[in-house]
């Protein structure tokens, strides 16, 4: 069985993905904190902790695993919880050094961005975009720490695919939410429009995150990757629907007055009365056959339970 190395396996949708894996791959979780000794992992699971942000710590949990290919999920989340500077450095440090060391090892890389990177959500005010559907090749205008982060970690994996030989992913997924718990349906959400106007309303269930990352996963480590080797892709990862259910130009339109005369429409993929999200993800079933599944409709009440990586 060939074995994954997944940082931030312990974060909130990172044990998801972790889940996803561990049927398939044995899976090392490296994490800022250890578990303990005393925990009893899931099958196919083990723990070792690093401060990521290190280069040398990086460098040799990596070594020490020798893992076949890296999911480098580990950052501070989101804006706004921490100092600027925390979130900057420790977030581009971390994808530094731990895609410096899949290269090294020659493993593949799978790693989180953001949607994010685009620089909607956290600018004042909210630009709107040069196209709709927002594909991959829209300019990264990020103003914010967390946003510039990404953005500088989907560089530094490029510059290893190059350097190294090895394909690489970045996956961008829109704001998660978790099964029985989705926050893009609260009542002070759904009530106020400007609440999800920085990001168009998107979101994406966390579970067809982790199925993206399996997909792209064992696309890159099939003998006929969609990904040359020495490649680096990144791939949007949101749901097929907006979250409020309403036709997506309606929105807009309320929300900004009028949709831009500068943003290009593609009327063949955003039709009048479409409650599609703003971004495009045809480029994710071109590559690895993935497609969102899931919608707010069913999930934000849906009773699941959360993934269990040890007991103790």
């Amino acid at each position: 069985m060939e074995t994954v190395l997944v940082t931030g396996g312990r974060g909130a949708s990172g044990r998801w993905v972790v889940d996803r894996l561990a049927g398939d791959y044995e899976v090392v979780v490296v994490d800022y904190d250890h578990p303990g000794l005393g925990v009893d992992p899931a099958p196919n699971v083990s723990f070792r902790a690093a401060d990521l942000a290190e280069r040398e710590q990086a460098l040799d949990v990596v070594a020490a695993v020798d893992p076949d290919a890296v999911v480098h999920w580990a950052a501070i989340p989101v804006a706004g919880t921490h100092p600027e500077g925390r979130v900057f450095e420790t977030n581009a440090l971390a994808a530094k050094h731990v895609l410096d060391a899949a290269g090294r090892a020659g493993a593949p890389v799978v790693q989180a961005s953001s949607d994010g990177a685009y620089g909607f959500f956290f600018a004042e005010p909210t630009p709107f975009p040069d196209e709709l559907p927002v594909t991959e090749g829209h300019l990264l205008r990020p103003e914010d720490p967390y946003g510039l982060s990404k953005v500088t970690a989907e560089a530094a994996a490029g510059a290893v695919a190059r350097r190294h030989g090895v394909p690489a992913v970045s996956v961008r997924p829109s704001w998660i939410q978790y099964p029985g718990d989705y926050a893009c349906r609260a009542d002070e959400y759904v009530t106020d429009l400007n609440a999800g106007a920085g990001n168009f309303w998107s979101y994406v269930d966390v579970r067809d995150v982790a199925d993206l990352v399996a997909a792209a996963l064992a696309d890159l480590l099939g003998d006929d990757s969609a990904v040359a080797l020495g490649t680096h892709e990144a791939i949007n990862c949101v749901a097929a629907d907006n979250a409020l259910g309403r036709p997506l130009l309606e929105l807009l339109r309320e929300s900004y007055g009028e949709v831009s005369d500068d943003c290009a429409v593609d009327g063949s993929a955003l039709a009048e009365g479409d409650d599609r999200g703003a971004y495009a993800v045809a480029k994710a079933e071109q590559l690895f056959g993935w497609t969102p599944s899931r919608s707010w409709r069913d999930a934000a009440d849906e009773a699941v339970t959360e993934p269990a990586l040890f007991e103790g």
